[in-house]
């Protein structure tokens, strides 16, 4: 068969339709409190948290892992939420935004955001802040990164341009970078030992 007869039947041919997964018992951990859903096993994390937990901290922007928005973290490290499917998360412990401080005590970071004037409009803040408390974890471990001179960050040695490459996979359309990494800078700067 000559090929533009292959593409147009290939055009129209109904496509099949998705094969239908029941939902699921998934058991998740988050911000330490245990969730029993019932989901369908190809809901990522992202609209778990959001449409079925209603913790909707954690913002939807690219919905594929370019922006940062709906950065968590599990077990320590930050991931994109909406890259992940929740059933994958079970038995592993979730911190959302909503997780890391407490009703009118904020977690050191939210509070340097705020006295930094770390946001602008606030839809990426959120993953903004999980991922700098994931940073401050790096940061004590000493792991290194891309600009990292050797194997370990040595006490002292982050840079603001450290801070900006670890921070790199979340996206601000406001701009407010300077005072985002002026918020980092200073808990890392309180946080150090004689501080």
């Amino acid at each position: 068969m000559p090929e533009d007869q292959l593409n147009q039947r290939a055009v129209h041919e109904p496509l099949a339709a998705a094969p239908h997964v029941p939902p699921q018992k998934v058991t998740l951990r988050i911000n330490g409190a245990l969730h029993d859903l019932m989901i369908e096993p190809r809901v990522t994390l992202l609209d778990a948290l959001r449409e079925v937990l209603e913790l909707t901290g954690t913002k939807k922007g690219c919905d594929r892992g370019q922006c940062g928005a709906c950065t968590v973290l599990v077990d320590g490290q930050r991931i994109n939420a909406c890259l992940t499917l929740a059933i994958m998360q079970e038995g592993r412990d979730i911190v959302t935004v909503e997780g890391l401080g407490e009703f009118g005590v904020p977690h050191p970071v939210q509070q340097a955001f705020t006295d930094c004037d770390g946001f602008q409009c606030g839809y990426c803040t959120p993953g903004q802040v999980c991922s700098a408390v994931a940073l401050l974890g790096e940061v004590a471990r000493g792991d290194a990164s891309r600009l990292t001179q050797g194997d370990t960050l040595l006490a002292g040695e982050l840079t603001d341009d450290e801070i900006r490459e670890r921070m790199s996979g979340n996206l601000c359309r406001c701009g407010a970078y300077p005072n985002i990494v002026s918020a980092i800078r200073g808990v890392v700067e309180r946080s150090a030992p004689g501080a």
